[in-house]
């Protein structure tokens, strides 16, 4: 990889990071599809280790924010829409139901944005859990249905949760990627390709937050989710 080629990946992962660090996801959804077009070896090992690595600073950031009983039942409903769509992708064409979930994700933001407040129980984190499995897994965007569901809720709540959510799902992909042969050596060198616009994002991301916490942030998330639905659906007709 050339100079030139590594400057530009970690600078789209910075902008990615401070996505993640603002409003509490965006990092896969702004990196990964530009990461693809410079070296698709960048996707998904190296970026999964660089998104571990900055949602663990974030989560250490943000650690009074975390609510453990929402948490928790996020989990259990992210381990079953993951179940769910590992088994549903058996049956269907995967570039078809990407451009079907990209549209469901810009609906929803779209609901969201005018529809009546959502309430914060133990069904809807089980829900929201499980979509965020589910659209993750087939779609990669695992971000907005969980964020969505905070889109109300103050800014260290969302990103301290969030962060910490993240972190065990992204444990989860990276260990079942090493399972299956496609995370290594390669990989590993390439990681620290990726690491400096991590932390660049990062700490840009400190600062940023006085302002998205004043009452821009669900707008943020709002934006976002209809951006992450875009990119799924543009990716259908780009390949």
């Amino acid at each position: 990889m050339s100079v030139a080629s590594a400057l530009l990946a970690s600078g789209i992962v910075a902008v990615g990071a401070l996505s993640q660090g603002t409003v509490g996801f965006g990092v896969g959804t702004i990196a990964a599809p530009l990461l693809l077009l410079i070296d698709p070896r960048l996707v998904p090992g190296p970026l999964l280790l660089t998104a571990f690595c900055l949602i663990v600073a974030l989560t250490w950031r943000e650690w009074r924010g975390i609510r453990f009983g929402y948490l928790a039942w996020s989990l259990v409903g992210r381990f079953a829409g993951t179940v769910v769509a590992a088994l549903f992708l058996r049956g269907i064409s995967e570039d078809r139901f990407e451009t079907v979930l990209g549209i469901v994700v810009i609906l929803g933001a779209a609901i969201s944005a005018i529809g009546p407040e959502v309430r914060l129980t133990r069904t809807g984190f089980l829900g929201a859990g499980a979509l965020s499995g589910f659209f993750g897994t087939t779609a990669a965007i695992g971000g907005p249905p969980i964020a969505l569901l905070y889109q109300r809720e103050k800014g260290p709540v969302v990103r301290g949760t969030l962060s910490a959510f993240f972190v065990v799902g992204t444990a989860i992909s990276i260990a079942g990627l090493a399972w299956a042969g496609k995370f290594g050596h390669t990989e590993l060198q390439l990681t620290p390709v990726l690491l400096p616009g991590a932390l660049v994002g990062f700490l840009l991301s400190g600062r940023l937050t006085r302002i998205t916490d004043r009452g821009w942030l669900r707008p943020a998330i709002l934006v976002l989710s209809v951006l992450a639905g875009c990119i799924v659906v543009a990716k259908h007709f780009i390949r």
